[in-house]
């Protein structure tokens, strides 16, 4: 059901969201941490005839390895540079295996999927651990280190996807000039992010349903995981309520988004009970870029699925 504003309120619906004072200095030093080693590729057989896949690891936050696909056309199918995207992944999913995403080498682009630290035990799999611990947290990712920007497990992972997306820029067969980020729902709010963290690197974005939203109205809203997530932790920890806001302003891709400049191209579900519409065009509306949004009017958390892909592959074909 609709739930959520009604998409009138909603096409013009601007928080007034709080930005620390000191956020692009913090993701400044955050990104210093990134890098070191050159990334190992490994070529594997996914059985596929039409796209050569390597099994990537790359460095990330602090160093630590993060795993991923590289996907090519096939020698016969490449055509001088490529462009690129970058994949990230919804919540608790991986790279998967070898053969599971393959849509955007199949369309002609380098194509890299990149694990989620710590992530990929629940609806596809994952390679890729994380090292640092936190404090007390609810089940799940979204509360662990949250009593502190520098301890929040965001932290670690939108680094390290602005490490992959550099990793991809560098390969000797892409056109760094071209070169996207894309992912649906966690996917979504990573990638809007990334476009902020490294504005000259991205050449598009392709954010679906994002998550990591308007942290605070996805709360008193949300109707399904993870941001209930958030809801328990609050529930008992409720002398935290404005330290943890705090801390998620500086991994809202609602605050983060400003500081964007490629185009992209956003999805949004009116059904939505896992993240709010609202919350979806809060960040679209503070976007930095030029923007686009299609709306999917009937649908859940899947939204526009292989309907916004036909739209995704000719749109990306004609912003690249």
């Amino acid at each position: 059901m609709h739930y959520d504003l009604p998409l009138a309120q909603a096409r013009v619906y601007r928080p007034d969201l709080a930005v620390p004072d000191d956020l692009e200095e913090f993701w400044a030093a955050t990104l210093e941490r990134t890098g070191g080693a050159p990334p190992v590729l490994t070529r594997v057989d996914s059985g596929l005839v039409t796209i050569e896949t390597y099994d990537v690891t790359l460095a990330g936050f602090d160093g630590d390895p993060v795993r991923a696909w590289l996907h090519l056309p096939a020698a016969p199918l490449r055509r001088g540079p490529m462009p690129g995207v970058v994949q990230l992944q919804g919540y608790n999913g991986g790279r998967g295996l070898a053969h599971e995403h393959v849509l955007w080498a199949s369309a002609g682009y380098a194509h890299l999927v990149v694990d989620t630290r710590g992530q990929g035990s629940g609806w596809t799999t994952g390679a890729t651990g994380d090292p640092a611990g936190s404090g007390p947290a609810q089940p799940g990712f979204l509360t662990r280190g949250i009593e502190d920007p520098e301890t929040y497990y965001y932290r670690r992972v939108y680094a390290d996807a602005v490490a992959a997306l550099e990793v991809l820029r560098a390969h000797d067969l892409v056109d760094p000039s071209r070169v996207a980020v894309a992912g649906g729902s966690q996917g979504g709010g990573i990638s809007t992010s990334v476009a902020a963290l490294a504005p000259s690197s991205v050449a598009a974005v392709l954010p679906d349903v994002p998550f990591l939203c308007d942290f605070r109205r996805a709360t008193a809203v949300a109707q399904s995981e993870p941001y209930l997530e958030l809801v328990r932790y609050l529930a008992a920890h409720r002398d935290r309520v404005e330290q943890t806001f705090a801390t998620l302003s500086y991994f809202d891709a609602a605050v983060l988004g400003r500081l964007a400049t490629a185009p992209a191209l956003w999805s949004v579900a009116l059904m939505d009970a896992t993240c709010p519409p609202s919350t979806v065009f809060a960040a679209y509306n503070s976007y930095g870029g030029p923007k686009e949004i299609e709306v999917y009017e009937f649908n859940d958390h899947e939204g526009g699925a292989a309907h916004h892909q036909q739209r995704q592959l000719a749109w990306l074909a004609a912003t690249l």
